[in-house]
Parts: structure tokens; sequence; C-alpha cells
């Protein structure tokens, strides 16, 4: 086997975070659930929430996207599989991830519906209520697979909120085979409950047909996926169904589970929590760049969490200080 050019490439969610302070009456006012992600589905409802915000701050965005931004800060060699409309906000996010050395060559889509975002509302305890219309995002086709530079990369990521509509979920099936024709591996993260709960037997299928080699998962997740009041017994149930599998606990931590090794490490120190977006992301940023560089669990799962710790200590869901310099003495 070839040593591949790119530690990683995703595909995933091409959106612009929208983030914005809000009261907690605020949240109750409008219906919503914080910290708790709902989709928005008409560009109508998006204008007219959107309408309700107080200044905000844009910042390209999506779960996978914003992974290997982190972990380009890193210093590895990303790629992006994303769709964009041909619109302000797609030449938005699509310089926004060039600017980070990511390679992405998606070609925007033209027409409706526009490229996605999502509206963040982070309350005072730090929370991001988060309400996304997926726009262009979901109509990636096939056809816009690089298989090339699938083959060509260590890792291939996806992020379980892409796995919802069909056309980008024929995607990512189809780039799962060419990652693992060319003898790659296989990240997958679960993403959110309300995914799981719509697609609980799919991912259950590509688990035990042995397509995932790295599972990423917090712990409402992974009780989700086994449908367990329980995580110690949700972890059980999964643990030896997939090479590697990879639960963060919050303000507890994170554990690693491979085969019968299980490796725990606590959560960083900070100061506040100012926005937890982005904070499983930047994780799997940590823990995936570790790994790539043939690290150790304990120090894959300490180098993903000094990533999440810096960026719940500011609002976005990328970088804003130097991770190199911040992860040098691991």
């Amino acid at each position: 086997m070839t040593e591949p050019r790119y530690d990683v490439v995703a595909i995933g969610n091409a959106i612009v975070d929208i983030l914005a302070p809000a009261t907690y009456a605020f949240i109750a006012d409008n219906g919503m659930t914080k910290g708790a992600m709902a989709l928005v589905f008409s560009p109508e409802e998006a204008d007219a929430l959107y309408a309700k915000m107080g200044p905000g701050q844009e910042v390209s965005g999506g779960s996978a996207a914003n992974t290997i931004a982190g972990m380009a800060a890193l210093g590895d060699a990303c790629a992006f599989i994303g769709q964009v409309a041909d619109d302000q906000l797609g030449e938005v996010f699509a310089h926004d991830i060039r600017a980070a050395g990511i390679r992405f060559d998606t070609p925007a889509r033209a027409g409706a519906p526009t490229t996605g975002r999502c509206l963040i509302f982070v309350t005072p305890d730090g929370q991001r209520t988060m309400n996304t219309f997926l726009g262009a995002s979901h109509y990636l086709p096939e056809a816009a697979l690089d298989r090339d530079l699938i083959a060509d990369a260590r890792y291939l990521y996806l992020e379980g909120y892409l796995w919802d509509p069909e056309e980008p979920r024929a995607a990512m099936r189809a780039a799962i085979d060419v990652a693992r024709a060319a003898g790659r591996k296989v990240a997958f993260t679960l993403s959110a409950e309300f995914v799981i709960d719509r697609h609980r037997a799919a991912f259950h299928e590509l688990i035990d047909q042995g397509l995932i080699d790295v599972l990423f998962a917090n712990e409402a997740e992974i009780m989700s996926l086994t449908e367990t009041g329980d995580v110690e017994a949700a972890i059980d149930a999964v643990r030896g169904k997939v090479p590697l599998l990879v639960v963060t606990l919050s303000e507890r931590g994170a554990c690693a589970i491979a085969g019968e090794a299980r490796v725990c490490v606590p959560a960083q120190p900070i100061d506040k929590v100012v926005d937890t977006t982005g904070a499983g992301d930047l994780f799997a940023a940590g823990f995936l760049h570790g790994q790539a560089r043939g690290q150790s669990l304990e120090a894959s799962l300490t180098l993903g969490a000094i990533c999440a710790a810096e960026v719940i200590q500011h609002f976005g869901a990328r970088p804003m200080v130097d991770l190199k310099t911040l992860t040098g003495h691991v």
C-alpha cells in the first residue's frame, strides 16, 4: 500500500455558522430547546429567525469541516468534500476552508437552495442552541466524489448529520467503499440523537458489517444508539464491534476503547465556558491528529481534550489560537 498524501479527507455539511448571544427567555419564547439542534426546513423560516437575532458573528462551520479545520491547524494534510451554492455564503465557505490550507474542489451548485447556514444562539451558560438550514449541502451528489482523493487519504471522516438526505447518503456510502478498497480507515461521528433516531438501523448495519474503524460519540449519542439509559452499558454493547470506540463524557473527560484496552483522560481545566459549539468536532480533530501520527490512545485523547478546551472558551467552532503551541507538550 502506498503512503497517502493526505491525513484525512472529510465529507460533511458545508454551512456557515451565524452566532449571537441570547437570553434564556429568548430561547423559551421561540420554542427552542436549550442546547439542542433543530432543523429549519425552509429558507423563509430561516430568514424569519435570522431577523430576530442580535448582532452576530459569521464563521464557516459544519461538523466535519470544523474537525479538519482543527486538523489542518495542527499541521495535517486535509481535504474536504461538501456542497455549497453559487452564492455569497458559498464563497465565504470556500474562501475560509481554502485559507485554512484545506483542499476543497467541490463545484458550487447553481440555483436554489442557498448555501446552508446554522443560526446559533448562545446562552450565558455557554450552551449553544442551533437552528440549521442545510440548503445546498443536502444535494451533494455521488458524482462530486473525487475517488482518487479519497483513496489517497489515511482516514475518510464522515459526519452523521449528512446521512439524513438520500443523495449525500449515497455519496458517503460510495466513499466508504472507495476507502476500504484502498485499504484506508473510515472514521464516523454519530453527530446527534435526532440523527440516530432516524437512522439507528443503518448505523448498526455499518458497524455490524465492519465498515467503521473509528466511531466517535458523546454519552447521549452512544446511549441513543444502543437504546439504553446507562452509558457504561452502551459502551459495552458497542465495544468489540468497532476497532476503536471514542466516547466523550463532557466535563468528565473522554475514553477510548480498543479491544480489551480502555483508556480515559480527564477534561482539560478552563477558565470559563463561553460557547460549546464545536467541542466534539475539535476533540475529534485532536484525537485523529494523534492517531494519524501514530501516538498512543492516551496521547490522542489528551490532544482531543486540549483542542476541545480551546474552542469552548470563545465564540465559534474554529480554533482561535495556535493549536500546535497548545498541544506541543503532548
